[in-house]
């Protein structure tokens, strides 16, 4: 079979998967609250119940992705173990525990003519994702768009390929046994590459595309879809200690941003520090014994605890996103000072501020323009189930539509309802 006919046999085979998905979304579309949180509440059985198979499944990934040298940061992104299961389970659980957004009205009014106005939330209807190397992803976002009335198109990429295949068929066959439409959860992943790209262009197939992943990921899908996309940014995330910070809590915040979970998008990247903090020793040997690589500008490098060594950052560090044991540390002489070095380098996703300075503290609030802005608490909180909303599709760095963690009523959109009874314009 020559080229040409593979790519339009890929085509076709993907328009079908979103012909199949759009049918279930109008069935989506139309269970009320009680069918989807059975829904839910039965893959979070099932996953419990089916849990050898999908970690035997990911053994396998992992085995392959260390073979052919993946990164630890990507290969602790793609392992799933037992306690990262129940997670899984647990957050859909928390998700069938939460209001239905379809259906809440936003807002409305009876005008002079009697006409009554109603906005209300409804599903988008086919949402696709495409992501790389986060199995656990597949269970998140699946869980949303059902529980907000959406079917959903995933492609997990080759990494995950295994656990997402097994991962899926958990949660089809739950969605069937329960009522629900298999076909509200799909994959496109067994059509690769091509798969993927078909995907990006099915506009009028698709409601709306989100990409997760890294810098290339998310470049490739906003430089070649033609459907709408919700852009996910990637996390070069700052965490600024005020000339305030109190040492111990300085010390507990910075660690924990660092190294509870480096290889995920809200873990701290770059660390400004006021020239005066008395925090400043106490971070660094902190950070050092916990195995961080310093990589600091010259005032840093001055300062350094006797015995900790650390590398000279240039510019390339402030705009990178390690997503593994290293941070950026830099000095500044003001709040206005870091300020401008966040404008500057910061993806819009989440930036802190350490103080006991409570108009510093305002002003940072005020003046830093991320997704997430933090005071006194550690970065890693920008994540859909630590803010409460069961679970997330993705953090966005983008202004329209959504921002920050997306959970389920970024998931839908809204419709006009006008109710009357023979009103005409004059």
């Amino acid at each position: 079979m020559n080229e040409l006919a593979v790519e339009q046999g890929v085509t076709e085979a993907v328009h079908a998967v979103a012909d199949l998905s759009r049918a279930a979304s109008r069935r989506m579309a139309h269970a009320n609250r009680a069918q989807k949180d059975r829904g839910l509440l039965a893959i979070a059985v099932d996953l419990r119940e089916r849990q050898d198979s999908v970690l035997a499944a990911n053994a396998r990934d992992v085995a392959r992705g260390r073979e052919g040298g993946t990164t630890e940061a990507l290969l602790d992104r793609l392992t799933l173990t037992p306690d990262r299961v129940a997670a899984l389970s647990d957050a859909l659980e928390k998700l069938a525990s939460l209001p239905d957004p379809v259906g809440n009205v936003v807002r409305g009014q009876t005008l002079p003519n009697g006409l009554r106005m109603r906005q209300v939330n409804v599903p988008l209807g086919v949402v696709a994702a495409i992501y790389e190397a986060r199995p656990n992803v597949t269970v998140d976002i699946a869980g949303l768009a059902l529980k907000s009335g959406n079917a959903v198109i995933l492609r997990g990429g080759s990494a995950a390929a295994e656990t997402n295949e097994a991962l899926v068929g958990i949660l089809r066959d739950a969605l069937e046994r329960t009522g629900l439409p298999a076909d509200a959860v799909q994959s496109v992943d067994r059509y690769g590459r091509a798969g993927a790209n078909v995907l990006m262009r099915a506009r009028g197939r698709i409601d709306v595309l989100i990409p997760r992943g890294g810098r290339d990921l998310i470049q490739s899908v906003l430089n070649n879809a033609s459907v709408p996309v919700i852009e996910t940014g990637e996390g070069n995330v700052h965490i600024y200690l005020d000339e305030s910070a109190p040492a111990g809590m300085a010390v507990d915040i910075v660690l924990n941003a660092k190294t509870q979970r480096p290889s995920v998008c809200n873990t701290v990247e770059t660390l400004l520090v006021h020239r005066n903090a008395t925090a400043l020793p106490d971070v660094l040997s902190a950070l050092s014994a916990a195995g961080v690589r310093l990589h600091v500008d010259e005032r840093i490098m001055a300062e350094l605890p006797a015995g900790l060594s650390a590398e000279a950052a240039s510019d390339a560090d402030w705009g990178r996103e390690y997503m593994d044991l290293d941070l950026a540390v830099a000095m500044v002489d003001s709040l206005d000072a870091a300020v401008r070095h966040i404008r500057r380098w910061s993806t819009g996703h989440t930036e802190a501020i350490v103080t006991n300075d409570l108009s510093s503290a305002e002003r940072f609030i005020a003046e830093v323009d991320s997704a997430a802005v933090i005071v006194n608490a550690s970065t890693r909180f920008t994540d859909g189930a630590q803010m409460g909303l069961g679970a997330e599709v993705g953090i966005s760095t983008q202004k329209l539509h959504a921002r920050g963690p997306m959970g389920l009523s970024e998931l839908t959109t809204t419709k006009w309802i006008v109710r009357g009874e023979g009103q005409i314009r004059a």
